[in-house]
């Protein structure tokens, strides 16, 4: 029976990236994001370039009652989850500590860390059940290191790795399998959202080097998924050829 895949944050970058490697895989998808003029549009293309069976699930991850409602509301066909693609999340603001929001630290921890959890405690359930299942977090280099401006950020992708790790430890038992996807600078909407829509401080994030994208995020999440049943990749860590850490990039002029 072809799998069913849930993910979270597909109206844009990596997300919509994840959505159209899992269609061209043949997975069944649930596909989620905030703007529903973009979900529906990608449904359509999804339809349309792949033949996909696609449903379109508009809410904000951060509202506990809009994701126990649309998740309650899923057709019979669409319950059994295979694959939760934990996906949505963003950086808001870079300034120092003492100088930053926090407005931009709620929106953060409500996306990044509550948003995931909320979701995924309401899909966990049919995996315990049919006692096979995988999650799939997408976390970042900020889970791994730390870099100045970015310390609520980078304490919500510290979560994320927590909150993999633990999960694992949990699920196993049920034959669930709980990976990570850890990417460095990745040229999305990303740093256009983190600078509140300034896009010339979003293109000086990229000035010199060469980031990823998101196919090669993509990527990463079809290796994870198309192992054999018996491996489970933990997680993987992406960079660009040119960045090293979080702040140690070479950058050509």
């Amino acid at each position: 029976m072809t799998k069913l895949a849930f993910i979270t944050g597909t109206t844009a970058g990596i997300g919509e990236a994840m959505a159209r490697r899992l269609a061209k895989l043949g997975y069944r998808l649930v596909i989620t994001g905030r703007r529903e003029q973009r979900l529906h549009a990608l449904a359509d293309s999804l339809r349309a370039d792949y033949g996909a069976d696609v449903l379109p699930l508009c809410f904000d991850v951060r509202d506990r009652a809009a994701c126990e409602a649309a998740i309650g509301s899923l057709p019979e066909a669409y319950r059994d989850i295979d694959l939760l693609v934990n996906n949505a999340g963003l950086a808001a603001g870079a300034d120092p500590f003492d100088e930053s929001s926090t407005d931009d630290f709620e929106r953060m921890v409500d996306t990044n860390v509550k948003g995931l959890l909320y979701v995924t405690k309401l899909i966990v359930p049919g995996m315990v059940r049919r006692q096979s299942g995988h999650i799939v977090n997408l976390s970042s280099i900020a889970g791994i290191e730390v870099y100045p401006g970015g310390s609520v950020y980078c304490a919500t992708k510290h979560a994320v790795n927590a909150i993999t790790r633990g999960m694992r430890l949990d699920l196993v038992k049920h034959g669930i399998k709980v990976s990570s996807i850890s990417p460095g600078m990745v040229e999305t909407e990303f740093s256009l959202v983190r600078y509140h829509g300034d896009a010339d401080k979003a293109k000086a994030v990229y000035r010199g080097l060469q980031p990823l994208c998101a196919d090669d995020v993509a990527d990463v999440l079809e290796f994870i998924v198309t192992r054999p049943a018996h491996v489970m990749i933990n997680d993987v860590q992406i960079n660009p050829a040119q960045q090293a850490n979080t702040y140690v990039s070479h950058r050509h002029d």
